[in-house]
């Protein structure tokens, strides 16, 4: 297998039409490859500076999951050092985590950052929601967000091969209008749901009204753990 290392958008882009995959770390594609074999060439986007980018407002989809570090909001930080072990962090990707995992522990954290994600075709690039990315699945060059006023990320414990344990993100943002906004993601199993509402000064209002969203159909205990972190949040934005 020949690995290709591209250095510009350009060059990717011809990696991209001469057939070479896409691979980050390689951690969730090594064992199907040696299974089902091994293509005849792989792209890595390591050393493609858009996509290695670490700061307040952007990560590169090449950014190794152990160098996600107190530059990016709080949310992400965290969901970074809780997956996988040490050896796991310090090879998996920020890119191979949202569009190649079936886990993609960074999804919730970009949903409240109100992340969207710069995808590149044999075109050109482009910005994309987060939905399209993980649907479609396209080379995905990075994420950009906007600069939340507070954020938090909590994990349930989990099982060795048990079911996903449960995540819950949330980040309060300021609005042009001079309000402010929540944004609440959930993993439950294999599904990510999210909603956001007005962060309004009566945290019941705010809680009543993120019912109404996508939120409201959890199950009753996810439901709780959610009530929880969001009225945690919320004092934090008013402390």
């Amino acid at each position: 297998m020949l690995l290709r290392l591209p250095t510009s958008l350009s060059e990717a882009r011809r990696c991209l039409a001469e057939g070479a995959v896409p691979v980050g770390g390689a951690t969730l594609v090594w064992a199907q490859w040696q299974r089902d074999g091994f293509p005849e060439q792989a792209m890595s986007l390591r050393r493609l500076p858009e996509a290695t980018v670490v700061d307040g407002e952007t990560l590169g989809a090449a950014v190794l999951l152990n160098q996600i570090d107190d530059r990016v909001p709080e949310v992400l930080r965290r969901a970074a050092a809780s997956i996988g072990t040490g050896a796991v962090r310090r090879t998996a990707t920020v890119g191979g985590n949202i569009v190649g995992s079936t886990l993609r522990c960074l999804l919730p954290p970009a949903l409240v950052l109100d992340a969207r994600a710069t995808v590149m075709d044999g075109d050109g690039t482009y910005e994309a929601e987060l939905a399209e990315v993980v649907a479609k699945r396209p080379l995905m060059l990075g994420i950009r967000w906007r600069r939340p006023l507070v954020s938090a990320y909590r994990k349930a414990p989990g099982d060795v091969g048990g079911p996903p344990p449960l995540v819950v993100a949330t980040a309060v943002h300021a609005e042009e209008d001079g309000g402010r906004r929540l944004f609440t993601a959930v993993r439950d199993g294999d599904e990510v749901v999210s909603g956001s509402v007005p962060a309004t000064a009566d945290p019941g209002r705010v809680l009543d009204a993120l019912e109404g969203t996508a939120l409201g159909r959890l199950p009753g205990r996810t439901r709780d753990v959610v009530r929880r972190e969001v009225t945690d949040i919320l004092g934090r934005a008013d402390g």
